[in-house]
């Protein structure tokens, strides 16, 4: 949907692009999320996350029909649904307790928690050099939050939860992925995180303001299409081409950060955060020249 007004750009810039737009469009949610849950609780942020979310993708379940909603597999889109809230709450409640940039370079350690569960779950081998990626990833999230030689702050040990959580939704994305096409998870995830999210949410409910609205509007408007220029991306190109610039979400929060709510990151969060994403991207090149190799182990079926 987004290709032709960037048909004449070559397709792996047009992945890059696309790259680019997801990872300032997810920031700019995160700094959205910061801002309005000064006046209402993350629960309550993360269900109009979700709503108006929603109302951003709906338009796609009427242009190609309900027949994109046809699966096998519902319980596991329910499973996801309720996996992805659980760490979306998480991550919310960390951003209102821990820097901007701190949130974003922990959060680079969800695919190294996949990747042990893909492992432990689906039965996926793992040589040698994705151990030692995998250790170096650990080690780089030990780097930012210093336990024993900093006071570790509740948003990060949310965040690192919210990325354990995000973990297993990545699994079962693998696992749908099989069968069910991109625009079918995407519906799907936001049919069962609206409602999932509100129940939650009507336990700390205050209606929000005006001004509140329009924040909430723009949090889900920005996970919304974010999503939407993330899956164009690996449409275009391929994930190792483009998966580099994913970084590019911790110099976007460096900078809002910095800029809305005066926020100066570490050293140790920049370092920390090069290892984290350095090992994720290290295990990403590594599987992809596995595929090409045609060596690749296929996970156990379920």
């Amino acid at each position: 949907m987004f290709r032709e007004p960037f048909s004449a750009i070559p397709a792996p810039l047009r992945g890059v692009f696309f790259m680019l737009i997801s990872t300032l469009l997810f920031t700019g949610m995160q700094v959205a999320v910061r801002h309005v849950a000064e006046e209402l609780h993350p629960f309550e942020v993360a269900f109009f996350r979700n709503f108006f979310g929603l109302l951003v993708v709906s338009p796609l379940l009427f242009q190609y029909g309900s027949g994109v909603l046809r699966t096998p597999r519902l319980k596991l889109h329910a499973l996801r649904g309720a996996l992805q809230t659980t760490g979306m709450m998480f991550f919310f409640t960390a951003l209102t307790l821990a820097p901007l940039a701190q949130n974003i370079a922990l959060s680079f350690t969800a695919p190294l928690f996949a990747t042990v569960l893909a492992i432990l779950l689906l039965g996926e081998r793992a040589g040698w050099r994705r151990w030692v990626a995998l250790v170096a990833g650990f080690v780089g999230a030990w780097i930012v939050i210093r336990p024993g030689l900093a006071v570790v702050n509740t948003g990060a040990l949310l965040v690192i939860l919210s990325s354990c959580v995000w973990a297993g939704s990545m699994v079962i994305i693998k696992i749908l992925s099989r069968t069910e096409s991109s625009l079918t998870i995407t519906l799907y995830m936001g049919l069962f995180m609206a409602p999932l999210s509100l129940i939650p949410a009507l336990f700390v409910w205050q209606w929000p303001s005006g001004e509140a609205l329009i924040f909430l509007a723009l949090v889900g408007a920005f996970g919304g299409v974010g999503h939407l220029a993330l899956a164009q991306a690996f449409k275009e190109s391929d994930a190792t081409a483009v998966l580099p610039f994913d970084f590019m979400r911790l110099i976007w929060a460096s900078a809002l950060g910095f800029l809305v709510f005066a926020e100066i990151p570490d050293i140790w969060t920049w370092v920390g955060g090069a290892v984290i994403f350095s090992s994720t991207v290290y295990i990403a090149f590594r599987e992809a020249r596995k595929k090409k190799e045609g060596t690749t182990v296929r996970p156990v079926e379920s």
